[in-house]
């Protein structure tokens, strides 16, 4: 089990207003971390808990410092700012985790051309924007890492049938961080992505996957996090270019129990997420 801490460290991360991304900014808090998150809500939604405040609010109660920026990651401009800001605020950035995305798994009859250009600006691009401006201040951290919340690829028609565009998505972004990986590796920079087994009761799930009952199914936000961290305080020139899955990870960190993850209990019948083979 790692050693390291991201005590004093700062992570940038992509919309963590909620759900696995601030689970994950919570996790980094506990150690001291500083967190600059950049995020769309700014303002409290109907359907959606939490806003980018009081996110923050929370980062600074579990013992972190957060910066937070209303900003949206299609906006290469908005995102340069908001990375300028974290510098500025807290020195430099040692952590980059690409969360931000969005969902829809209509079929290419039913997905319409400016939805599969939300997911595309939002997912592939997003991770490619948000990444770049974070590099140059990566290869001046002693220990740095990307950290992609995308899956692995796999080219079989399962996955490309359902729901096209979003496949291709999500691929993007595994594709951002992999590239990232190869092109930084001798410069020390990791880039991971992380992608969970099963479902992650989040807001996606409850909504788009099938209401409470799918989220009987899942497993907390912590699973995601908790691998997260794993993660990302590993050795940067040890770990790097790995498409993981977050149970995956937590068995290697000595985690015996994973159903102590479980939104229903140990003996809780767990769904498979998208682009994967089984529980």
């Amino acid at each position: 089990m790692s050693k390291r801490t991201l005590e004093g460290k700062t992570m940038f991360i992509s919309g963590a207003s909620r759900g696995i991304g601030l689970a994950i900014a919570l996790r980094a808090a506990r150690d001291g971390a500083n967190i600059a998150l950049i995020a769309k809500t700014a303002e409290p939604h109907p359907k959606l808990e939490g806003t980018i405040h009081t996110a923050a609010a929370a980062i600074e109660e579990a013992g972190g410092q957060a910066l937070p920026i209303v900003g949206d990651i299609r906006d290469e401009g908005s995102v340069q700012s908001a990375v300028d800001q974290a510098v500025e605020r807290f020195g430099g950035i040692d952590v980059c985790v690409n969360n931000a995305s969005a969902i829809n798994l209509a079929g290419n009859l039913d997905l319409e051309p400016k939805r599969f250009d939300l997911m595309l600006d939002i997912n592939c691009r997003g991770a490619f924007v948000v990444t770049r401006a974070c590099l140059p201040h990566l290869l001046e951290s002693d220990n740095p890492h990307v950290l992609t919340l995308s899956p692995p690829i796999d080219l079989r028609p399962e996955w490309l049938a359902p729901h096209t565009g979003y496949t291709i998505a999500k691929y993007g972004m595994t594709l951002v961080g992999l590239g990232v990986a190869q092109e930084f590796k001798e410069q020390g920079v990791a880039s991971n992505t992380l992608w969970p087994r099963t479902l992650v009761a989040t807001a996606a799930v409850q909504n788009l996957l099938g209401g409470d009952a799918a989220m009987a199914k899942a497993r907390k936000p912590e699973v995601y996090s908790d691998a997260a961290y794993a993660v990302i305080t590993r050795d940067s020139r040890e770990c790097t270019g790995n498409s993981f899955l977050c149970e995956d990870v937590l068995l290697e960190e000595g985690v015996e129990d994973l159903s102590v993850y479980n939104c229903a209990g140990a003996d809780a019948d767990l769904a498979v997420d998208l682009f994967v083979d089984h529980v």
